[in-house]
């Protein structure tokens, strides 16, 4: 496995009103990768970005954007950073090329009119170029934010809630974009309340819940370590509750006693499905269907944020 392109070390946020925002987040990403951060409000999600970038000051810790600190080389670590913050910021009374030309410019590098024309070009800008930012839609507006932090030619992209407040046909052409620019070579991190975007995107996912990562795995593999089966027996008749005979399984009801539901451990040795559906047949009840489907990465995420923490 290649190096990271930026590790996180022992990360901490305390505030003077004794808020720990983060409590000591280690987090390697990927070159290339596309990372999910998801976590509720107030998990920590923007205030690790916010540090990595360098807007906020760790109470503790350290970052590496390619093996180097990035206090120590704030400068080659910012040049190598871009971040789409949450609120959409732009200069209302300037036109889509100047925005996206002084923002290149800020970071020292020097004009050029070929990399931004194939920058908005890519971002489906280019016939919006010489439109005033405040006359663009907000989905139009998202695009010019990624413009802006791309415009500097960084490597590592941080989108922060990328979809928030735009329609779901645009949030596709987000993600749509975000795959692009990831098979262009960038390395990027989102944070989002969509868990289906995550679902949809990312190649690994993190969650974070009251500052802890608490887990950080392939998508697939989260899935398939955490995530439980579902069988759902359609009855022939429906129930008015649960037989107790049955109380000792993991049953519920569900469309007015039409449906039982049991959740099962795929990956046991014994599911108890066979068991199940003998103690069914001793107890006169018929069913017409049979179905399984597996958690969602929703399902999982709730899990695991409601999950009780340990304590040291």
């Amino acid at each position: 496995m290649t190096d990271p392109v930026l590790s996180i070390r022992g990360l901490r946020k305390e505030y003077g009103t004794g808020v720990h925002a983060l409590k000591s987040v280690d987090l390697d990403i990927r070159r290339g990768e596309i990372f999910a951060l998801l976590g509720p409000n107030g998990a920590g999600k923007t205030t690790l970005i916010n540090i990595v970038c360098g807007i906020v000051t760790a109470t503790a810790g350290e970052v590496l954007v390619d093996g180097r600190n990035w206090q120590e080389d704030f400068r080659y670590a910012r040049s190598r950073i871009g971040l789409v913050p949450q609120e959409l910021t732009t200069e209302a009374f300037e036109p889509v090329w100047n925005t996206v030309s002084f923002s290149r410019g800020l970071f020292g590098k020097p004009r050029n009119d070929a990399f931004t024309e194939d920058l908005l070009k890519r971002l489906s800008l280019l016939d919006k170029r010489k439109t005033i930012m405040m006359h663009l839609s907000g989905g139009m507006k998202r695009r010019v934010m990624i413009a802006k932090a791309l415009s500097h030619e960084p490597e590592i992209l941080f989108l922060d809630e990328p979809t928030a407040g735009v329609d779901v046909e645009l949030r596709r052409d987000m993600w749509a974009l975000v795959r692009k620019l990831r098979d262009d070579g960038t390395t990027i991190i989102l944070t989002t309340h969509y868990i289906e975007e995550a679902e949809e995107m990312a190649d690994r996912v993190g969650v974070i819940s009251r500052g802890e990562l608490i887990a950080v795995d392939d998508k697939k593999s989260l899935m398939t370590k955490m995530g439980r089966k579902t069988l759902d027996i359609m009855l022939a008749e429906p129930l008015a509750a649960v037989p107790p005979e049955l109380s000792d399984l993991a049953l519920r009801l569900e469309h007015e006693g039409h449906v039982l539901c049991y959740e099962f451990d795929s990956h046991a040795e014994r599911t108890g499905i066979a068991s199940l559906m003998g103690r069914l047949g001793d107890l006169g009840i018929t069913y017409k269907d049979l179905s399984t489907h597996q958690s969602s990465l929703e399902d999982i995420f709730v899990e695991l944020v409601h999950k009780p923490r340990e304590t040291a």
